[in-house]
This record gives C-alpha cells, structure tokens and sequence, in this order.
C-alpha cells in the first residue's frame, strides 16, 4: 500500500475511533447514572453516597467529551477513551470496596464493561488487554483492602478467574474487530482508488470519443466535398467559359453596367471553385495516401480563412509570416486546426464588442522549426480556465453552441506533429495559441 493510501487508512481508523469515542461517553455517563436505580436496590444505606459518586463520574465522562473536540482530541483521542473506558471500573471498584467485598454483587460491571469494550469500542487488542488487567487489578485491590479482607478466598478466586476469562474473551472480541475494520477500511481505500482509475479511464474514452466523433464529421465532410467537386465542377466551368466570352464581346466593352455584372459573376464563380477545393484539401484524403508532406503554411491559413470566413465577418487577420512557410505535416488536419483556433478567436472578439476587432497570425523560423502563434484582442480566458480549456468537452460557451471538442481535438492533432498547443492569456485583453512545426529537410 502507498504511503498516501497508509495515511489515508489510518486517517479513516481514527476517524471512527474519534466518532465512537464521543458516543461512548454519552452512553457510559448515562449508564453510570442509570445504575442509581440499583443501589436503591440493593444497598439503599449508601444509595446517596454511591449518587454522589455516579454523577462525578459522569461529570468527569463528560469532561473527557469536551476534551475530544478539536485538534487536541484528535491527537490524544486514544488516551482519553482509556481515561473515560477506566472511570466506571474505578468506581465499581470502589463500590466494590464499600460493600461486600469479594460478595458484592457490582464485579458483575466489571464484566459488562469489558464485554462492552471487546464488541464495540474501536481501540486495539493491545489496549484491550491493558484495560483488562486493570480492570482485574482493580476488583484485587478492592478485595484485598475491603475492611474486612476476603471472607471467602474460593469465592474471590473465582470471581477472578471468571473476570480473566472476560477479559481473554474482550482481547479476542477487539482484535478481530480490529482486524475488520482494517480489512474494510483497506476495501475502502482500493475502492477510492479504482474509482479514481476508472474517472481517469472515463477522461480518456471521452477524450478518445471526442475525437472519433470529429473524424467521422471529418470524413463526411471529405465525402460531401468530393462529391461537390465532381458535381459542380463542369457547370462552374461552363459557367466560366460563357462568362469570359460574354467579356470578349464588344457590347460588354461598350456597356459598363454589363461588363461589371459579368466581372462580378467571374469572380463569384472562381470563389466557389476556390472553396470546394479548400473543402477538399481539408478533408478529403485518399486511402493509403501519405499524410505528413510539404506543404506550405501561407497556403493551409489561406484555406482556413477562406473556410472560416463567416465567422471571420468584420474582423481584421493581420498576418506576419516568413518568405518561406513551407513546413511537414499533414495539412487538411493542420487546416482543421487553424480554422478551429480562427473561429474561437472570433467568438472571444464577438463576446468582448471590440471596436476595432482584430487577430494577429506570426510564424517565425527558429532553427528546423517554424513557430506559429495566434493571437485575439478579445475577454481572454479566466486563470480558473486557463489549465482546463484542452480538457474534452470543456466550454464556457452556452449550451447547445458548441461541444467542447475543438481544442482537445486540435491539441491531440498537434502532439501527433511532435509539437506541443499551448495557450497563453490575459484575463479581459488577449489569448494567444502557439505550437511550432517542422520544416523540410
């Protein structure tokens, strides 16, 4: 067992200990005071004196509870429960002493105690049998000194013996139960742990889910694009084709209102040319096809702006990247992620009502590496949030407006990379996301 789970046990162990040991001390002051009723019964010419004597036993029980609170109690809980486990055994003792002797009908509590003791006061074996053999030696010394001696030695030896026997069968009683609250605490420890194993392996299938789910958006995607290329395609260039002959007639030359509709119409149609093929590289890759290649950063951001473009609305993306952004990797993934880290740049600039919103792209070239960072002048991340916005399913957007996958998705993308997505943030200014890629050999 480590040696948190040890402490965490003993914790457990002393917790009980505390919690029984209060109770315990309700229950003996309230038994030593019910006890009055016997001594009007059985020696009612000392029945006041034994009263007096109940309720400073109970009284100083009482004190021993108020000295179980707080941290002093915790420390000391084990001697203070022996403290308040010997008073009535001193007291009965004493009675014991006043009366009869080794005839007085009161050894009887010795016996109810230590019974008491062995089943259900939490202490260990070790001080079960200490509590016994003081409790025997006390029922000796009353014996003994009582002002008339021992009337009857085979009587007192008796008592004795059956007194030792008690206390061999209260030593037995508290070791096994000592041993089960043991196990059961152990079991408890395991459990607490397999729990932990299991909340982790919870973190993992969902982290794993969340990924399959966007795979499969991925690959549906990758199918819808293909499918629009090859569809639209032939129309487009046909339209392109008419359009640029519609350009070289010479009424187009002469009519400038004709001329603009049909520059206009030439350039809606390259804009979708140009976005079913973004759709393409992002998503679409050929079974067996080699992922990790050249390709060239400027181009992959281009394509996530484009694809990210309504969210993009009347917001600056003002970029700073190297002459040479060629890097190695695969590229549709590496498109997902910008396009992921564009729109919650977007969303943090829409929540914050920036006036002049605006996102900053740099790439630098540090040795075979090219360094990419994002930044947003947007409300930043919370510190709170800072450490968990990689986790699956973590967002702060409201519910039904996205799942909390992005980030963990592009985070799992990125460590395939051999780089690390890191975040950070100034609460209320900005967010910046940087990993680096390698450059081509």
């Amino acid at each position: 067992m480590s040696e948190v789970a040890s402490r965490g046990l003993y914790n457990a162990v002393e917790d009980v200990r505390i919690a029984f040991s209060k109770t315990g001390c309700v229950t003996s002051a309230t038994l030593v005071l019910l006890g009055t009723s016997l001594d009007y019964a059985v020696y009612p010419d000392r029945a006041n004196e034994f009263l007096l004597l109940r309720i400073g036993v109970a009284a100083a029980t009482m004190l021993i509870l108020w000295l179980t609170q707080g941290e002093f109690g915790r420390r000391n809980i084990r001697w203070l429960t022996l403290t308040w486990l010997c008073l009535p055994q001193v007291m009965i003792a004493w009675m014991i002493y006043l009366t009869e002797g080794s005839s007085s009908i009161y050894f009887v509590g010795l016996h109810l105690a230590l019974y008491a003791v062995g089943m259900i006061v939490p202490i260990s074996y070790l001080e079960g049998l200490g509590f016994g053999l003081f409790t025997c030696f006390v029922y000796f010394l009353a014996c003994r000194l009582h002002p008339g001696g021992i009337a009857s030695y085979g009587e007192f030896y008796a008592h004795l013996i059956f007194t030792a026997f008690s206390v061999l069968i209260s030593v037995g009683c508290t070791y096994f139960n000592e041993l089960s609250r043991l196990r059961l605490f152990s079991l408890r420890e395991r459990v607490d742990e397999q729990n932990a194993s299991l909340q982790e392996t919870n973190r993992s299938l969902a982290e794993v889910k969340g990924q399959l789910i966007q795979r499969e958006k991925m690959a549906a995607i990758g199918t819808l694009s293909a499918g629009l290329l090859h569809e639209l395609n032939n129309p487009v260039n046909y339209s392109l084709m008419a359009i640029n002959m519609g350009l070289s007639l010479p009424a187009a030359k002469t009519d400038a209102m004709l001329k603009e509709s049909l520059v206009d119409a030439k350039e809606g149609m390259e804009r979708i040319q140009n976005i079913v093929s973004d759709l393409k590289t992002f998503a679409y890759q050929k079974p067996g096809q080699d992922t990790m290649r050249p390709f060239l950063l400027e181009r992959a951001l281009r394509s996530a702006q484009r694809l990210a473009g309504h969210e993009l609305k009347g917001v600056e993306v003002v970029t700073d990247l190297p002459a040479d952004s060629h890097v190695v990797g695969d590229e549709p993934a590496l498109i997902g992620v910008l396009i992921n880290l564009l729109s919650n740049a977007a969303h943090a600039l829409q929540a914050a009502k920036r006036s002049d919103p605006r996102i900053e792209v740099r790439a630098v070239v540090r040795g075979d590496r090219l360094v990419f960072s994002l930044r947003d002048y947007g409300q930043g991340i919370s510190p709170e949030n800072l450490s968990r916005v990689f986790e699956p399913f973590f967002t702060t957007r409201d519910v039904g407006a996205g799942l909390g996958l992005g980030l963990s998705v592009s985070y799992g993308i990125v460590q395939r990379h051999g780089s690390t997505l890191s975040v950070q943030s100034e609460y209320g200014a900005w967010t910046e996301f940087s990993f680096d890629l390698a450059r081509p050999a």
